[in-house]
């Protein structure tokens, strides 16, 4: 896998997955094509980890990367959330 695919997803994976699929340099897998795009519109930093784990395994530092970016990112929220909850605490 490339090591930029790899370093510039774990802070935006749509765009990278996007602009990988257009210079068509997406990384291997076992998933059809329409698969792909429903799981990169939807949920990507979980696509982006099961192309890690079919290309490298789950012993290396860029699955425990990721995995640990996928964990803070939808328990403690994105920015709609932090803007919400900030809002919030001057409401009150």
């Amino acid at each position: 896998m490339d090591f930029y695919f790899l370093l510039f997803s774990l802070f935006f994976p749509r765009i990278v997955l996007l602009v990988y699929f257009l210079i068509e340099r997406f990384p291997a897998n076992t998933f059809p094509l329409w698969l792909n795009g429903v799981l990169g519109l939807l949920v990507p930093r979980i696509l982006i980890l099961i192309f890690i784990y079919q290309n490298m395994g789950t012993n290396n530092v860029w699955f425990v990367a990721h995995l640990v970016v996928l964990i803070l990112t939808y328990f403690t929220g994105g920015t709609r959330t932090v803007k919400w909850r900030r809002g919030r605490r001057e409401a009150i």
